[in-house]
């Protein structure tokens, strides 16, 4: 619309006739240097403050990745833990199966096919104790050793004949480590003095 440009044309011309202000002498806000001073030392207690917070954000942070790095490893080297005690009752099976045959299966006996199935069940038991290695499953052979509350598991005691009090006569049950941590304590007889 013709009005509203001739509006501000106006508007411009009498600003172009206008000389810059000119600034006044005295300042607005002046702050004294103590005021100064004392803004000074509030931001630097600031500044530590926010530092400090800062750097125990990046701490904790870094705690957290830390345990969480930790926690998928053990994911990686446990997550199989209960399916390896299934595994062990199976392989407890064969082993008594096993050493059934082998009481059967003599030399002197004319049946060649119980021997060909007690070699069959000794390979397959080698084998899986071999594939019990290659994953980081161990049987445990305490027998001699010190009782462990952490690894055995007592259900008698046995005269202690040539054997120290608190060692390990006998195993009724194999128990069973995973990269060092038990998952199966060994059911054990501990030698006690006679009395």
């Amino acid at each position: 619309s013709p009005c509203a440009f001739s509006t501000a044309a106006q508007q411009r011309s009498t600003g172009d006739e206008c000389g810059p202000e000119e600034p006044s002498e005295e300042p607005k806000h002046p702050l004294s240097d103590c005021a100064l001073e004392h803004r000074a030392i509030k931001l630097e207690e600031q500044v530590r403050d926010l530092t400090e917070r800062y750097r125990k954000a990046l701490a904790d942070s870094e705690n957290v990745r830390r345990r969480t790095q930790k926690f998928v490893e053990d994911a990686k080297l446990f997550g199989i833990q209960s399916f390896c005690r299934d595994l062990v009752e199976v392989a407890d099976i064969l082993e008594k199966t096993t050493e059934s045959a082998a009481g059967q299966a003599e030399p002197s006996d004319p049946n060649p096919t119980l021997k060909k199935i007690y070699e069959g069940l000794s390979l397959i038991e080698a084998k899986l104790q071999s594939v019990f290695a290659k994953h980081g499953l161990q049987k445990m052979n305490p027998v001699g050793g010190r009782y462990d509350p952490y690894d055995h598991e007592i259900i008698c005691h046995v005269p202690a004949e040539g054997m120290q009090p608190g060692t390990v006569a006998l195993v009724t049950q194999d128990g069973y480590k995973l990269h060092g941590r038990t998952i199966r304590h060994a059911l054990v007889g501990v030698a006690v003095e006679a009395q």
